[in-house]
């Protein structure tokens, strides 16, 4: 029998908060962090698969732990990405909403310092930051450490990188008796040794369902494709999908922007995103896309952190991702908080030997998903053929004359006769630019 939240020692005011957002059943990494957190003093290495309730298992111990007589900063958490700090951002301030007088305030990078620095002037108790800004907060004394008791980091071991680097500078503005809370989807060395020079020797340290690291509520599949039908093979893909949310993974900023280009003269709901893009319309995207004006998100993995958007039902990597951190990252954002999703991934032949080094890493099971035949593709082509004509604005510029005229030429017809027609027509024009195009000659 699980334990609720009140049988972990949270809080009144954070218990009705936790109502008021549906939450009642604490996940494991909760279950076990949360007293360990309120009771003892000990440094704290938590992991847990990504989408297990994370950012509730530090930050509901640390609102009540919390001073609100003191107006000075009493925690910071560290995030590899601006996208991951809003989203915890938000969960705290929905947490913490019935706590008289609880200050917190997000400083990531990606947007301007100064009025970052004009919020820090107001009294602050907890400080979300990408480490990088901090330090800049730090070094503009804009921000004063000296009293911090809990540091923070959060998918440590996508910072890892970045924090060796900074960390040595930021630990120097803390008190010399802190403590430390990492938190983890992965324990590869690097982050051992993270462990080993910053984290108390007694630390503690709690997993939850690491016996396979990906989420269990997900299926695994791929999907073996040649390159020239792979974007029709997404496209059926994402037909069979219609009114679903999901994302779309590829590798880089140009191919994100040249498959959002195909989607969007396909007419899927869909948006953009990667780091080139300003902060402005990258927040406006995944504002569109939280909110569900948009079903499609095609990302680089960028947006593999701080994406905790409920009901995406499907992952796609289009391409796959360089390491298996980045795998177990991208297939989390699918299957949050105990709901099902399906990760798939899209490979040529010479690709699918990575898939048994990819469960043998991860702990889990690829199964085979069925391509769909020629005659499939050809299908669902004309359907996505038909969307665009059915959601294609009428053209105002238009003369009136020859809209009569043309009208004059279809006016005897039913309306299934010229439904015929143009596909009819639309199968002969396909078939025409396929004889057209040019046969390639392979060198012997």
């Amino acid at each position: 029998m699980s334990k609720q939240f009140s049988a972990l020692g949270v809080s009144a005011p954070i218990l009705k908060a936790l109502s008021e957002l549906n939450i009642v059943e604490p996940t494991e990494i909760q279950q076990k962090t949360i007293p360990l957190l309120l009771s003892e003093t000990h440094d704290v290495v938590g992991l847990a698969k990504t989408g297990t309730g994370k950012t509730a298992a530090f930050g509901l111990p640390l609102l009540q732990l919390i001073d609100t007589e003191l107006s000075n900063v009493q925690a910071v958490i560290l995030v590899p990405t601006r996208e991951l700090g809003q989203q915890i951002f938000r969960n705290l301030e929905d947490f913490g909403k019935h706590i008289p007088n609880i200050s917190i305030a997000s400083t990531c990078g990606g947007i301007p310092i100064k009025p970052q620095i004009e919020r820090l002037t107001q009294p602050t108790h907890i400080v979300v930051a990408t480490p990088g800004r901090l330090i800049d907060l730090i070094q503009r004394k804009a921000v004063d450490l000296k009293q911090t008791q809990y540091l923070v980091l959060d998918e440590a071991d996508e910072m890892v990188s970045i924090l060796k680097e900074s960390l040595d500078e930021i630990v120097t503005e803390l008190p010399k008796k802190h403590r430390t809370l990492l938190f983890s989807a992965t324990l590869p060395g690097t982050i051992k040794q993270l462990i080993q020079n910053y984290l108390n020797k007694n630390v503690v340290q709690v997993s939850a369902n690491m016996e396979t690291v990906g989420n269990q509520g997900i299926d695994h599949e791929y999907i073996v494709v040649d390159p020239i039908e792979k974007l029709d093979v997404l496209m059926h893909f994402l037909n069979s999908k219609d009114g679903e949310r999901g994302i779309i993974f590829c590798k880089t900023k140009a191919a994100v922007n040249k498959l959002a280009k195909n989607l969007a003269i396909n007419r899927f709901s869909s948006g953009a995103l990667h780091g080139s893009l300003s902060q402005g319309i990258r927040d406006r995207i995944m504002e569109q896309f939280r909110e569900g004006h948009i079903n499609i998100l095609v990302a680089t993995d960028l947006a593999a952190r701080g994406i905790d958007v409920k009901e995406i039902s499907y992952v796609v990597n289009y391409h796959l991702p360089d390491t298996y951190e980045n795998y177990v990252h991208r297939s989390g954002r699918t299957a949050r908080a105990g709901a099902k999703g399906l990760s798939l991934t899209v490979l040529q032949e010479e690709e699918t030997i990575e898939i048994p080094e990819f469960e043998k890493e991860l702990g889990i099971k690829f199964t085979k998903f069925q391509k769909p035949s020629a005659i499939s593709l050809e299908e669902n082509n004309m359907l996505l053929w038909a969307k665009q004509i059915f959601k294609t604005k009428p053209n105002h510029d238009v003369s009136a004359d020859l809209k009569t005229k043309v009208k004059t030429v279809f006016h005897h017809l039913t309306k299934d006769e010229l439904v015929e027609k143009l596909m009819a027509n639309y199968v002969l024009q396909n078939k025409v630019e396929v004889a057209e195009k040019p046969v390639k000659k392979f060198k012997k």
